[in-house]
């Protein structure tokens, strides 16, 4: 059985006002063999994509490979952003030595509802992935549930947005809540392509240009949130 550990601290500012929220980094960088393309930071694997979708973007020409110049790249833009990343997996297990989430066991989840309440400046929750089982907004809604709270559907096409009143001190007045935006993306993993392919948006736009792909359709889901 592997014990799969997060690799990262939370990464979040005293300003952060959005907080990317997914589960664990592949098993290479718990054990610290990076492949050449792979960036030792928050979503550094070349394979997830989130960085090359920002780098898309912003036209940065962003770093892909081991160097320390790499990781700040990625820190300068989240605090410039004002964009914080902490995933809501801690710990998990494995029989399988891979990245699928289905794969965790004994998991142990990270008290995201105790950093937004320590960080009053968030407001938006950008879930790398949907409610899918063992997904961040899955188990964030099985974090929820301990204190008592839920999401509220906001909106239902693709990516999916929700919200939820968080108590603010141990007040329950009305004026004592405050309201958070969940947005659910699309997940940047390479097994959601298929899920992108039926949407309906998705092929409007490749019937309109043959040549836009999967990866175009994330930059332009992406794009308005990063």
């Amino acid at each position: 059985m592997f014990f799969h550990s997060h690799p990262y601290k939370p990464f979040i500012r005293k300003d952060t006002k959005k907080l990317i929220v997914g589960t664990l980094p592949p098993p290479r960088f718990s054990t610290g063999e990076l492949l050449e393309k792979d960036v030792d930071f928050c979503y550094g694997s070349y394979y997830n994509s989130l960085w090359l979708f920002i780098d898309k973007i912003h036209n940065f020409n962003l770093r892909f490979d081991n160097s320390q110049e790499a990781i700040d790249q990625r820190k300068q833009y989240l605090i410039e952003h004002k964009i914080g990343v902490c995933d809501i997996v801690e710990s998990a297990e494995r029989e399988k030595v891979d990245a699928s989430d289905l794969g965790m066991q004994n998991i142990k989840l990270r008290n995201v509802v105790g950093f937004l309440k320590e960080y009053p400046n968030i407001e938006t929750i950008l879930f790398t992935g949907g409610n899918s089982k063992n997904g961040p907004e899955y188990f964030f809604r099985r974090h929820l549930k301990v204190y008592n709270l839920k999401l509220e559907l906001v909106n239902n096409e693709v990516p999916r947005i929700h919200q939820f009143q968080l108590p603010v001190g141990s007040s329950l007045v009305e004026s004592s809540f405050r309201t958070i935006k969940t947005v659910s993306l699309t997940s940047c993993s390479g097994a959601a392509n298929i899920s992108i392919s039926i949407l309906p948006r998705y092929r409007q736009l490749k019937a309109e240009n043959p040549n836009f792909n999967t990866f175009d359709f994330r930059v332009l889901q992406y794009s308005e949130f990063f």
